[in-house]
């Protein structure tokens, strides 16, 4: 059936595109999040493995509302490696990194899907697409006092 919402399809399609990369970077992170929570040793270990928790559960609810919103503007959502690959700005990295390395990396992380998720207000914008523009404040606003959360911790 042909969706009539009031956007475009060209502009459906690029809010798609542009989600679709938002939700690569989004899983991406929360694969390295959850690695790290496995994997974190030293001094720092139970404050850092209690906040990655909780870190990669709220990417976890993330990771859906996103695709949700790729599926209501009428596309499909990656969910490959291989696309989410693709799609990302974070890479995966091999070996596990001491804690504060680990903090550094995720800050790094917390920042690409910023950065990601600021490139889709125009877009949403031009589209009058207030849903999408929404969705990606409320991801912009958790990354940003994520990100401060984890540079709080190498402050000296």
């Amino acid at each position: 059936m042909k969706i009539d919402i009031g956007i475009s399809e060209s502009d459906r399609k690029e809010l798609a595109e542009g989600l679709s990369r938002l939700l690569a970077d989004s899983y991406t992170l929360y694969l390295k999040t959850h690695n790290y929570h496995w994997n974190v040793t030293g001094p720092m270990f139970q404050t850092l493995h209690l906040m990655f928790e909780t870190q990669y559960n709220e990417l976890a609810l993330a990771v859906d509302a996103i695709a949700e919103r790729i599926r209501a503007l009428g596309f499909p959502a990656p969910g490959s490696y291989a696309e989410f690959s693709r799609l990302a700005s974070i890479k995966e990295e091999a070996g596990v990194p001491a804690a504060e390395e680990m903090i550094r990396k995720l800050v790094e992380g917390q920042e690409a899907v910023v950065r990601t998720g600021r490139a889709i207000f125009p877009v949403a914008d031009r589209a009058s697409d207030e849903a999408t523009a929404d969705l990606v404040t409320q991801r912009v606003q958790i990354h940003e006092k994520t990100a401060w959360m984890l540079r709080s911790l190498l402050d000296k």
